[in-house]
């Protein structure tokens, strides 16, 4: 098993001071920190905003600090003696900081001109001995823009384009790499693109949270939700056979059918079984979860709330109704809200309700179904761009996939 990876991450500002880079720097704290990483901010302003991890707040990394401002007007005159002092002040705190901090991810303190003696300072931490490795998180660089002001072409400002041997590049883009690599030349640039957080985003319940995890929600290829009661008149067998078939058409799909049975009725039980037995049957355990009786890897048992059913409804790419019978169909109301997609039974309830969804005959069979199913998600141009973001944009998966493989190859 990797060992926990002990992480401080850098920037001029943290929350609650609002701007981009804080709210990557956030998120890139909170999930990291999920992964069961060991994080620590340093910022020269904003609070201690959480406590669920280390944050620093020290006023002379600030990009608005006015000792700062004043050594850096200074800076290209004799005097350059308050600029080297504050430089030694700030390096004294970096290293009193990362003492035993294994990576430092520093946003964009190395290429904007904002506070140069701190720019400098993790210049002479990357060179010091025994000192953690350091990452430049680089989203932006004034030298990317026409007609930059020409004394940042001058001594000191100049080492905001200067490589270091010892630091690691990392930019947000494509794009952006290859102004990066115009500017700074043979330098190697590792794309680590910047995402989203749903669960912030969406304000996620922490048991949808916990289940997203599990159940590995975020890197499927498709999700699909149901959210009715294990009874036959829902005709779940159906739904099964739908899934497999989407399964055989080469999706990693997850089938998520959220309703309960009743225990203490025997054709409910009897049902419940047969279900089990087709899943299990079938070879679907990967794919298909009955929350009725699921538990999560601590042993506690699931008990959705109203709350819980609407973030799957968020996580999801598809709502699949496979009912026989309706009195009418909420759960169609409920998508439509969201804009989630649906796939649903020719039943007249349904066909009352919806309006450019996915209908299909409870006669025809279940591989004309999925293949149906298939083809109209990806007419669908929402859906389309979702899966995308959830696929490659989703921070947690963008921490798993990218940035740990990333900072254990450098540990290495």
């Amino acid at each position: 098993m990797d060992r926990v990876l002990r992480i401080g991450i850098l920037h001029y500002s943290c929350p609650p001071v609002v701007g981009g880079v804080e709210e990557v720097l956030s998120q890139h704290a909170s999930i990291l920190h999920r992964l069961g990483q060991s994080v620590s901010i340093l910022a020269g302003m904003g609070k201690v905003y959480t406590d669920s991890f280390a944050v620093r707040i020290e006023p002379l990394l600030g990009s608005k600090n006015t000792s700062i401002l004043k050594a850096q007007e200074q800076s290209g005159n004799a005097d350059d003696k308050p600029f080297k002092r504050l430089t030694n002040r700030i390096y004294r705190i970096l290293k009193d900081w990362s003492h035993d901090l294994d990576v430092i991810l520093a946003h964009n303190v190395l290429h904007m001109p904002f506070n140069l003696p701190l720019t400098v300072a993790l210049h002479r931490l990357a060179i010091s001995e025994n000192g953690p490795a350091i990452v430049s998180w680089a989203h932006d660089s004034p030298y990317l823009q026409p007609n930059y002001p020409e004394y940042l072409d001058d001594n000191p400002w100049n080492i905001l384009k200067r490589p270091q041997p010892n630091i690691h590049y990392v930019t947000i883009s494509g794009s952006r790499r290859r102004k990066f690599k115009e500017l700074f030349g043979d330098v190697s640039w590792k794309v680590i693109h910047d995402g989203i957080d749903p669960a912030s985003f969406f304000y996620l319940d922490p048991l949808s949270i916990k289940l997203a995890e599990e159940l590995d929600i975020f890197s499927r290829d498709l999700v699909v939700v149901q959210p009715s009661r294990v009874t036959p008149r829902k005709n779940l067998e159906l739904a099964i056979h739908i899934i497999r078939g989407i399964r055989n058409l080469g999706y990693n799909i997850l089938f998520i059918l959220t309703g309960a049975y009743d225990p203490h009725e025997k054709k409910a039980v009897s049902y419940y079984r047969r279900l089990k037995y087709w899943i299990k049957e079938l070879g679907m355990q990967d794919n298909i979860v009955i929350l009725a009786e699921y538990r999560f890897s601590d042993r506690k048992k699931l008990v959705p709330g109203r709350n819980f059913i609407r973030d799957l409804y968020l996580m999801a790419d598809l709502l699949l109704m496979t009912s026989k019978d309706e009195g009418f169909g909420l759960p169609l109301i409920e998508a439509g809200l969201i804009k989630l997609p649906i796939a649903c039974t020719e039943i007249p309830a349904f066909l009352e309700l919806g309006e450019d969804v996915c209908f299909f005959r409870l006669d025809d069979h279940p591989l004309t179904i999925a293949g149906k199913i298939v083809e109209y998600l990806e007419r669908s141009n929402t859906h389309t761009m979702f899966r995308k973001v959830m696929l490659k944009y989703v921070l947690d998966v963008v921490c798993r996939r990218e940035i740990m493989p990333f900072l254990r190859d450098i540990m290495r």
